[in-house]
């Protein structure tokens, strides 16, 4: 029995899993094919109160983080790999409400959490990698505005995104000191997206690069201080972490769930394959060690919603569910023999879409180091 929510987050879980299993898995294959999703359905989960549901009115819900997670955990249920939701409600917005003045605030939220407009964050560029101290992207002040020259990619919600959060160097003699963040809006003079990029997994997620030539941008566009942009990215990197890990722990529990009844009706040699005992240690220990990843899981997220999760924990959350998840995901797409190679059954695609959770928001081996640290 899980504790960490409550019932209004219950309430909401319901509204969130009606929404996916009527708005989304339906078409997802679709979305899949054509690698990106609907403008529309966006505006859809706004009308149901699905967007930035952890931030005060009328920039968002009023809730809080619990009910960010349950819309997480029900997009992951139905291997909804392509929705960009998280990014923009629990990423992007949050930064905007945190660091945005009043003002800036009023003008981009509301629409936002209506699904009006879309957010991204452009941090990496080619070759900086996890290395944001690095990045090459400059803003230079002339008069009232910042002139943004360089290049980002790996964008998530690229190609839809009306508003990119832009990390840049605004004094770059100064390193990760010298790190601003901007807003650039859709229809900027010198802003552009290159291609959409193929990738192995997420194929529904409209990932891009996007290219900045002398892109004049309002100083009023400066979110926070300038040159303090590190500091803030430092911290809201540990809710992106804990994200990862809610998802990688959902999608565990998930394909268990699958592959249990997959094994009970599939039969080889005249007897159920669950009936095997090389089956049935395989799913014993797969339960145990979803069950042990929940409970340091649910933790973690009791931690955050009281503000008190720290980055090495964080750290540890991303580390060890997505290192499990790809171990269990590829022992449960056995367990399907060739079926599990066909996308019909979900295991293959969820398999190919966790790849990635080794990699984004900080690669194992940075998370190995954020760790190290602290020992």
């Amino acid at each position: 029995m899980r504790t960490v929510f409550r019932d209004d987050h219950e309430q909401l879980r319901e509204s969130a899993r009606r929404f996916m299993e009527r708005e989304v898995a339906p078409f997802h294959a679709d979305w899949e094919k054509a690698g990106i999703v609907p403008k529309s359905v966006w505006r859809k989960a706004g009308e149901e109160g699905l967007l930035n549901t952890m931030l005060p009115e009328p920039y968002g819900g009023g809730g809080d983080f619990g009910h960010s997670a349950v819309i997480l955990e029900e997009t992951t249920r139905v291997g909804a790999s392509g929705l960009g939701f998280s990014l923009h409600s629990d990423i992007v917005c949050p930064y905007l409400y945190r660091y945005g003045t009043e003002a800036q605030r009023d003008r981009w939220l509301p629409a936002m959490a209506r699904g009006e407009r879309i957010g991204a964050i452009a941090m990496t560029e080619p070759g900086t990698g996890s290395d944001l101290k690095s990045v090459r992207t400059t803003a230079r002040l002339e008069g009232d505005h910042y002139v943004v020259n360089g290049q980002k990619t790996f964008i998530t919600n690229g190609m839809n995104a009306d508003l990119v959060i832009v990390v840049v160097k605004t004094a770059p003699e100064k390193g990760g000191r010298g790190i601003s963040l901007l807003v650039v809006e859709e229809g900027m003079a010198g802003f552009s997206r290159g291609r959409k990029l193929e990738k192995i997994g997420l194929l529904a997620q409209d990932t891009a690069e996007l290219f900045f030539e002398d892109v004049r941008v309002p100083v009023e566009n400066l979110l926070g201080e300038e040159n303090a942009g590190f500091g803030y990215l430092m911290h809201e990197l540990a809710q992106e972490r804990l994200i990862i890990a809610l998802r990688a722990a959902t999608s565990i529990e998930t394909m268990l769930e699958r592959t249990l009844q997959y094994t009970r009706e599939r039969k080889a040699f005249g007897q159920p394959i669950a009936d095997y005992q090389n089956t049935r240690f395989k799913l014993a220990e797969a339960k145990a060690e979803a069950t042990m990843m929940r409970v340091f899981v649910d933790h973690c997220l009791e931690l955050h919603l009281k503000r008190e999760l720290t980055p090495e924990m964080a750290a540890m959350a991303k580390l060890t569910s997505s290192e499990m998840q790809g171990r269990l995901l590829d022992a449960f797409l056995q367990m399907h023999g060739g079926y599990g190679y066909m996308s019909e059954y979900g295991i293959g695609r969820a398999w190919i879409d966790a790849r990635v959770m080794r990699i984004y928001g900080g690669t194992s081996e940075i998370m190995k180091e954020i760790i190290a640290r602290t020992m």
